[in-house]
Formats: structure tokens, sequence, C-alpha cells
């Protein structure tokens, strides 16, 4: 395997881990839908603390969905779609492979009931 396919494998993988955990995706949602917010903006919104918040926030940091910036004493975070974005794509090429082994069984399937007395 290249470096560059090394990379990318292990930034889906990174996303995926991201993504696997419920108030994380909360977070995206919320972000997604107000642009940008502070830690403790999102925590007055989840059911858990401003520090679980920081700390989900870091894992979406690392798997470069969330970019967090500072602005006076505040971090504000935002949502950076490239990672998901090359997540999404890497799982359109999967479902579209998995398209085409399956339209192939499917014919060879319905040939063999054709040949079949």
């Amino acid at each position: 395997m290249t470096d560059e396919r090394r990379g990318a494998v292990e930034a889906v993988d990174s996303v995926l881990v991201a993504l696997a955990d419920p108030t994380r995706r909360q977070l995206l949602d919320l972000l997604a839908a107000q642009g940008e917010a502070t830690a403790t903006t999102l925590a007055e919104r989840l059911p858990v603390s401003r520090q679980a918040v920081v700390k989900h926030l870091a894992v979406l940091d690392a798997a470069g969905l969330v970019s967090g910036s500072r602005v006076g004493r505040e971090v504000r975070y935002e949502v950076r779609p490239a990672a998901l974005d090359a997540t999404a794509r890497w799982m359109a090429a999967l479902a579209s492979d998995w398209d085409r082994r399956l339209a192939n069984i499917k014919r060879v399937a319905e040939a063999a009931e054709r040949d079949s007395p």
C-alpha cells in the first residue's frame, strides 16, 4: 500500500471512529446548524459537561471534522467538511463495488436458472 493510500485509509478510519459516538454526531449537527460555537455554548445544549464537550471536540478536531480558532479568551469551533466529504466518497465507492458484485451474482444466478431443465 502506498503512503498516500495509507494516509487516506487512516483519515477515513479516524472519521469513522469519531462519528461512532452519538455525542460527537450531535456536536457536529449543532455546529452545522449554528455555523460556529464555543464549547460552553455547545455544552448548554447537551447532557454532558463542558469538559466532556472539549474532549469530544478534540477527537473531532483530530479527525479533521472541526477546527477551533481563538477569539479573545474563547475558542470557537466550526465544521470542516473536507474529511467528511472524503469519507462519503469512500463509502460511495464501496457501495458501487458491492452493487457491481451483486449484479454479477444476479446475472450468474439468472443464467443458471435459464440453463436448468
